[in-house]
Formats: C-alpha cells, sequence, structure tokens
C-alpha cells in the first residue's frame, strides 16, 4: 500500500522533521550487514606522520585508500605532497571537472586494484562499495556536514576487515557548529547510528521548509516548541478530516 518510499542513510532535516512530525511515516533499519565491524573513528589536527603512517599500514595489508581533498583547483597539490610523504605508494586523483571517459578509467583502475590511494572530491560519496577500501582520510573536515561526514565514511568499512576514518582539521577552522559536528561523528560511530547523526543535524541546523526549498533552518519567528505544536494540531485535524484552518 506504499506509493513513495524513500530509502536514505542519513535523511536530511527536512525529510526527517517530517517524519518525526506525523506527515511521513518513519521506519529504522538498525542491524548491521553480518560480519560488519564498527569503524574506527579519528578526528585530529591535521599531521603528515599520521597520514603516512595510516597509508602504509593500509597499503601493507593489501588494502586501499580513499583521501577526500576537495578543493579541485589544489587537488594536484595534495597528490604531489602525499607523493613526497609515499614515494613507494602508487596514488592518482579524480574528481568531478575531469571528462568522461578519464574518470571512469580512473575509477575502474582503482576498483581493479592498480593504484593504492585514490585522492578525490567528493564524487566518492555515494553509490561506491569496494570492499579493499579499508581507511579514509577526510582533508579538512570542518568545511563538511555532519551527514556528508557519515557518508563519506560509509564508504569503507563494507566488510569483515577493521576499518579506519580519518577527519583532519585545521585548528583556524573550528568556528561555529564545526567543532560539534566533529565530536558527533566520533561519538555516534557505532554500526547503525545514521538515524541518531540525522538527529543531532536536525538539532545542529534546524528543520528547514516543509513546503518551500530550504532544507535546513531555524523556527525563529514562533519557536520550536510552539511550531510543533501548532504542527501537531494540523496534522491531527487532516487525518481526522477537519478541513476548517486553524
Amino acid at each position: 500500500g506504499v506509493d513513495v518510499l524513500t530509502m536514505t542513510a542519513t535523511p536530511i532535516p527536512r525529510t526527517l522533521y517530517l517524519g518525526l512530525g506525523g506527515l511521513k511515516d518513519i521506519s529504522i533499519i538498525s542491524t548491521a550487514p553480518e560480519g560488519r565491524v564498527p569503524i574506527k573513528t579519528v578526528v585530529m589536527r591535521k599531521d603528515d606522520a599520521v597520514v603516512r603512517e595510516a597509508i602504509v599500514r593500509e597499503v601493507a595489508r593489501g588494502g586501499q585508500v580513499y583521501f577526500v581533498h576537495n578543493r579541485v583547483e589544489t587537488i594536484q597539490a595534495a597528490v604531489a605532497q602525499l607523493r613526497k610523504l609515499l614515494p613507494d605508494v602508487l596514488i592518482h586523483f579524480a574528481h568531478g571537472q575531469m571528462k568522461d571517459s578519464e574518470l571512469a578509467h580512473i575509477m575502474n583502475e582503482f576498483a581493479n586494484g592498480v593504484f593504492q590511494v585514490l585522492v578525490s572530491s567528493t564524487i566518492i560519496e555515494s553509490g561506491l562499495d569496494n570492499a579493499r577500501v579499508n581507511t579514509l582520510i577526510v582533508d579538512r573536515a570542518t568545511h563538511f556536514g555532519l551527514a556528508q561526514l557519515h557518508q563519506l565514511r560509509g564508504r569503507i568499512g563494507r566488510s569483515a576487515r577493521q576499518a579506519y576514518a580519518y577527519f583532519l582539521y585545521n585548528q583556524e577552522d573550528i568556528k561555529g557548529d564545526a567543532g560539534r559536528r566533529l565530536k558527533s561523528i566520533v561519538a555516534k560511530g557505532a554500526l547503525g547510528a545514521g538515524y541518531e547523526l540525522s538527529l543531532e543535524d536536525l538539532d545542529i541546523r534546524g528543520s528547514g521548509n516543509i513546503l518551500g526549498s530550504q532544507q535546513h533552518g531555524s523556527m525563529q519567528m514562533v519557536g520550536v516548541g510552539y511550531y510543533m505544536r501548532l504542527l501537531e494540531e494540523a496534522v491531527e485535524r487532516l487525518k481526522s478530516g477537519e478541513t476548517t484552518p486553524l
């Protein structure tokens, strides 16, 4: 009897709020696939020695690494720095501004194990399933939203092998809600924690407009509590068949 089914690892604030407010039915699947283990998550200031150690450890056990650098104009400089740190490791890069054929060639080579480290923009954040990739390093993690960090972390740990996620930051970038997002991504690292992370994201960003295009934002005009009560009353009236305004 369902006409529309929305499936997501981390619902955006507005979508989650529609479920919490009763406008959409919500169901949670929190059981992880058999054999999965929680990803070990580290948040720390950027340190070349730690980056090198993490990559060497993964390569030594026959694995591969995602290194997320989300600035196309400096991605080649990031690759050069990594190659200087790790001269014996094969490293290539990919981003969404490449020609389709070139991007497909690089991604296919990485999937086939031709090289060990892929430096990329956020093009990897959804849809990739490579069981050999079990170390993720995100450069300047403060520039990402909480749900996006969780999606990126979900690209690794897709087998029974222990996976490691490193979220790196520069001290000058810790401002506003950035620190809170990084604390949350560490605290909510258990398998099936996407729903809890989404609740935190809703609390940080606000719920957005139910009927408009804005997907996040605070309800400053009337306050959250009063808005929630109004919404609940409106939903109950609609469900009971009442059509008169509040």
